[in-house]
């Protein structure tokens, strides 16, 4: 995720932008579905992650909003 963050903080344009953060977006969420399946599988106690899935959760929520933004700058 944040690999892809900084390409896209290198975009070339709003295009390549909304187009990185895109994978930014879909890395996130893929990212929470494992720490979740973790906790449903019981392999991981919730407690344990609450904290951290409550920031991913924050963290894709600015990521949306950011491609939101950039869509509307077009």
């Amino acid at each position: 995720m944040g690999a892809n963050y900084r390409a896209a903080c290198r975009a070339r344009s709003v295009a390549d932008f909304v187009a990185k953060m895109r994978l930014v977006e879909e890395e996130c969420d893929e990212s929470i579905y494992w720490i979740e399946l973790l906790v449903e599988s019981k392999q991981i106690n919730r407690s344990l992650v609450e904290d951290l899935l409550s920031e991913a959760n924050e963290i894709l929520s600015m990521v949306v909003a950011s491609i939101k933004t950039a869509r509307t700058r077009r």
